[in-house]
């Protein structure tokens, strides 16, 4: 990551380099992001002040790896719940439990965020969309089987990690539809 004077440059080497264009959008731990640049090797994004702020893409280092997804097309077939990219917060790796060949990965969550986040519900890790095993006031655990541990960045996260969380859509709209129809009730 480089800074610039508006923000960061991110460089990301990929081998979805050749299905890149210029002004493709591409989520980068769950942060939708606009390719800016095309090279041999990867592509860079710009991220704004404001997305380094309220994500942990400020956080990332050389070296870091990353997890990537191209945007759905609109005649695809839909294999898990929609991730639109809007990080709605950070949370922390609390801790990483194994359970015979699985990991069970607790995560400490801000409150803001409790109204969207439901037992066997959605929810976009570093965007990664899982269920929700477990739901306390603070935490919420996920259940990682061995493919997504090994094909993703779970299996380098560390107690303590940085990671950006993103609520189901379907819950945002519920819970904002309820604070319009009862102001002054959420």
């Amino acid at each position: 990551m480089a800074p610039t004077a508006e923000g960061f440059r991110l460089c990301v080497d990929t081998d979805l380099v050749g299905e890149l264009t210029l002004g493709d959008s591409i989520a980068t731990n769950g942060v939708c992001l606009t390719v800016v640049e095309v090279g041999d090797a990867g592509f860079e994004a710009e991220i704004s002040p404001e997305t380094a702020r309220v994500t942990a893409l400020g956080g990332l280092a050389a070296g870091h790896r990353v997890n990537l997804e191209r945007p759905m097309r609109a005649d695809a077939r839909l294999g898990g719940h929609f991730v639109q990219g809007h990080v709605d917060a950070t949370g922390h790796v609390q801790a990483i439990l194994p359970e015979a060949e699985y990991h069970r990965v607790r995560l400490a969550y801000p409150t803001s965020l409790a109204a969207y986040l439901v037992s066997r519900g959605s929810i976009a890790v570093d965007g990664v969309s899982l269920t929700i095993a477990a739901l306390d006031t603070e935490t919420f655990d996920v259940q990682i089987i061995p493919f997504t541990w090994e094909q993703t960045t779970f299996g380098r996260y560390r107690e303590g990690d940085t990671v950006n969380l993103e609520c189901d859509i379907l819950g945002k709209y519920v819970v904002r539809a309820l604070e319009v129809a009862a102001p002054g009730a959420g």
